[in-house]
């Protein structure tokens, strides 16, 4: 990987909450495509690092 691609790849990550979804989707899948090992991990951290990008809470029973 060369210093430019670190640097792109450092500031998607920074900037991703601020993509929209359809980017992020495109991005994403590009980012694992030669690696499906890397899906759930990078998932993981997206999530964890920025949360409106994460799943929303289950609905609790009513009643």
């Amino acid at each position: 990987m060369t210093r430019l691609e670190e640097l792109l790849g450092r500031a998607v990550f920074d900037r991703w909450s601020d993509l929209p979804r359809d980017i992020q989707e495109v991005l994403f899948e590009a980012a694992v495509a030669n690696e499906p090992d890397a899906r759930e991990r990078l998932a993981i951290e997206l999530h964890e690092r920025h949360p409106r990008t994460a799943h929303p809470p289950k609905p609790t029973a009513i009643g």
